[in-house]
């Protein structure tokens, strides 16, 4: 469960942080105007995603439990400036067009959530895979929301323009309720295709679970899902 493979495939697919898990819809609505801008926001998350993972799995048996929160934050705010000042450095059109959210990658749900949730009990290795699949997954998502976006909005994917002259654009799609039209479609697709997987016999319950373990060799006491499996359980064996 913890090969390269695996924890991309996890990422990308399973657990997609945008459209499975609904993670970090604050950077998906707000700048995922065009294209360009959700690629460059994604794979700022995924770098500064996987490098927090491999220092936290570094240092997760020496981070005290009480104060592993903390810690989390002043490791994912250290990786977040220099991203930021090397983004204001190099590409300072992208610094521009990303703006305040550049920072608040600090408080990102899927930066702290795979730290709380991967990095801290796993390895080193499998940790960065993960935040690698995490941040592709989300790349991902946001270049499509920006891609449709733009071309319905703008007539142009990545700023090129693809539409006939004839087009009308639809200027709604650049706005912020464009930015809920075409996440709530996406969505919409990715539950089409987990519905038409499960009418064929395929065992699609790990997508959209929000969890890639296997709940009955699962290690993790805390799991919710388990605890719930446990629960029902014990009420058969009652009744039995």
């Amino acid at each position: 469960m913890n090969s390269a493979k695996e924890r991309l495939v996890n990422g990308i697919i399973k657990e997609n942080p945008t459209f499975v898990l609904m993670l970090g819809m604050c950077p998906t609505l707000a700048v995922t105007t065009s294209a360009i801008n959700g690629l460059g926001m994604g794979l700022t998350t995924m770098v500064v995603l996987a490098l927090s993972n491999v220092f936290i799995s570094m240092l997760r048996n020496i981070i005290p439990d009480k104060v592993r929160i903390p810690a989390f934050i002043v490791i994912i705010a250290s990786f977040v400036t220099m991203v930021e000042l090397l983004l204001q450095g190099f590409i300072p059109f992208l610094y521009d067009a990303l703006g305040i959210y550049i920072p608040l990658i600090v408080v990102n749900c899927i930066i702290l959530g795979r730290a709380e949730a991967y990095a801290y009990k796993n390895p080193v290795i499998p940790s960065l895979f993960d935040g690698i699949g995490m941040g592709l997954g989300f790349s991902v998502a946001l270049t499509c929301i920006g891609a449709v976006r733009e071309l319905l909005g703008a007539g142009e994917i990545f700023g090129i323009h693809v539409m006939p002259d004839s087009y009308v654009p639809v200027s709604i799609f650049i706005m912020a309720p464009g930015a809920f039209f075409v996440l709530a479609l996406l969505t919409a697709i990715q539950n089409k295709v987990k519905i038409a997987g499960e009418r064929k016999g395929k065992d699609m319950s790990k997508i959209q679970s929000g969890c890639g373990n296997d709940c009955m060799n699962c290690a993790e006491a805390g799991c919710s899902r388990r605890l719930i499996d446990e629960t029902k359980g014990e009420g058969e064996k009652k009744n039995a």
